[in-house]
């Protein structure tokens, strides 16, 4: 092939699959039409609670919106865009596509979704409400919240504040895009390790400290 000049092109190399899924910067301009991505991850755990949140504000919500919703075992919603899982791949071009990600409080989930250049807005699973086994999602994104690495939100108005004010400027949800990121991801994943044993060593009964020594029988002896 020749081009303008009639001198040869060299042809150009095909960026690799891999190359496509770096996370990339997000584009702080104003959408046309808003990709929201929410996932609640692979959990047995129902998680009804972000759904419903989700869907009452999509039900009012102004303006096209484009829906991706990985809703794991909980029901399917009456939502567009509803499935229950993504493989790994589908998930990493889900968040390359999104302006927005909405996600419960799993370490791995936040992670990868600050490594594409999102900030994340974070329900956590309440274990009190049937969402979880413990409660390592609250302790985890509370930590974070307070450091301001997600946007936290532990209420239903929390949640559509949220999604009002990056529906209308996702740039408010934006990060710098790290692909290097994998230390921090083992680090968190290892901190949540220790923070589920701390609370099954909180939960384990102890042994009390003192004992009560009955006077033996006649004829018997004292055991200690």
């Amino acid at each position: 092939m020749t081009g303008e000049t009639g001198t040869a092109r060299r042809p150009q190399p095909r960026p690799s699959a891999d190359a496509a899924r770096l996370p990339r910067q997000r584009d702080s301009s104003a959408v046309a039409q808003l990709r929201l991505l929410a996932a609640v991850g692979t959990d047995k755990h129902r998680f009804d609670r972000l759904v419903d949140w989700l869907a009452q504000w999509h039900a009012q919500a102004t303006g096209p919106i484009t829906l991706t919703v990985q809703h794991g075992h909980t029901n399917a919603p009456q939502l567009p865009g509803a499935v229950p899982f993504l493989g790994h791949d589908a998930l990493q071009q889900a968040m390359i596509d999104a302006d927005l990600v909405v996600c419960h409080g799993g370490p791995a989930t936040i992670l990868e979704a600050r490594r594409h250049g999102h900030l994340p807005i974070v329900v956590p699973r309440d274990p009190a409400r049937g969402e979880h086994v413990d409660n390592h999602q609250l302790l985890f994104a509370r930590r974070l919240g307070a450091a301001g690495l997600v946007a936290l939100c532990e209420t239903r108005e929390a949640l559509h504040e949220a999604l009002t004010a990056g529906a209308a400027d996702p740039s408010r949800y934006a990060v710098a895009a790290d692909p290097d990121a994998h230390e921090a991801r083992r680090a968190a994943v290892a901190r949540v390790g220790q923070i589920v044993d701390d609370l099954v060593t909180r939960s384990t009964p102890r042994p009390p400290r003192w004992r009560v020594w009955s006077r033996p029988r006649p004829g018997t002896e004292e055991i200690r």
